[in-house]
């Protein structure tokens, strides 16, 4: 292969890589990490609740439709594993008289990731040929858009009617809704922190 046969190659398979790992990034998205915040009433005695129900009073489904008598799919899915992972916690659902209620909220948003220096979105250097993946760098590095999914739980005393502890998960997700293994993934990471220990202070972990 002459001089010029390897320097127009070299492009091209500098876009096949980008390609390749685009895609492979794509693939990874529904095991990306989770991040993880919680806060918690640090005058209340969590290992006194033993049963749970679900906050009576949910005006709306997580997707921001009026609540008719159904549950949205992304209602169920958050549901389905709450209710799972309290139970592996020794809660017990009730339906009346419980020691904690429980609410939940949850939202998709647009975002942008950044990242600095004269190197592409994935770790590598950039050389500049233009091939459709490069094309949001600047001097200042890439601008990347993702979603995020956002999944917050409420444990509401319910002899105080006071919060008594919230967590918060957040993870980059495929679509404009939170899938169920997506679901399972957030709901595990954020009750991962519950019950707070004694003299715990609130967390915020990756």
């Amino acid at each position: 292969m002459n001089r010029i046969s390897r320097f127009l190659a070299r492009p091209l398979a500098l876009s096949a890589f980008g390609l390749s790992l685009l895609l492979g990034v794509s693939s990874c998205t529904t095991t990306a990490r989770v991040g993880v915040t919680s806060d918690f009433d640090h005058s209340v005695n969590f290992r006194a609740y033993r049963t749970w129900a679900w906050y009576p009073q949910q005006p709306t489904d997580t997707e921001g439709g009026p609540a008719k008598g159904y549950e949205s799919f992304l209602d169920k899915r958050i549901r389905m594993a709450v209710e799972q992972q309290l139970a592996q916690k020794g809660l017990a659902m009730v339906e009346k008289n419980p020691d904690v209620y429980v609410a939940y909220s949850a939202r998709v948003e647009e975002k942008q990731r950044a990242t600095g220096g004269a190197y592409g979105p994935y770790g590598f250097p950039y050389y500049g040929y233009g091939y459709g993946y490069g094309s949001l760098y600047n001097r200042g590095g890439y601008v990347t858009d993702y979603k995020a999914g956002t999944v917050i739980l409420d444990f509401v005393d319910a002899k105080r009617k006071e919060l008594a502890w919230r967590g918060q998960g957040q993870a980059q997700v495929d679509q404009q809704t939170i899938s169920e293994a997506e679901v399972q993934r957030i709901v595990t990471s954020i009750l991962g922190n519950y019950p707070p220990q004694d003299g715990q202070p609130s967390q915020a972990s990756r």
